[in-house]
């Protein structure tokens, strides 16, 4: 959205769609503007077939609406984003838990 206000979108989009991996970690962490989730569909839209795209999410494909806001835009995201994809689902307990907890074992000893 910054490189949209200052002019520099078309720029950043052909850059970013030229990557051949681009990685999007924790997506859903935090609601999407209305413009940052058009934003993020067309980013995603130039890179359909391009170039891989990996995503992070601790959310189900069904609650990904209450990210982009309207059913419209993530059905259509979803849509670019399933067609020849490999889907990892990881069921578990979190490392950063885990090394926390093995952590303040540590110190209590």
């Amino acid at each position: 959205m910054e490189a949209r206000d200052k002019r520099r979108l078309l720029r950043l989009q052909k850059q970013i769609a030229g990557y051949k991996l681009l990685i999007i970690d924790e997506l859903g962490f935090v609601p999407l503007s209305k413009t940052g989730a058009e934003l993020l569909f067309e980013m995603i839209s130039l890179r359909y077939e391009r170039g891989s795209t990996l995503i992070t999410s601790n959310l189900p494909f069904d609650e990904w609406t209450e990210t982009f806001g309207t059913e419209r835009l993530t059905g259509a995201l979803l849509d670019r984003l399933t067609h020849h994809v490999s889907i990892l689902e990881m069921n578990g307990d979190s490392y950063r838990l885990a090394q926390s907890r093995a952590r303040k074992s540590t110190q209590a000893e």
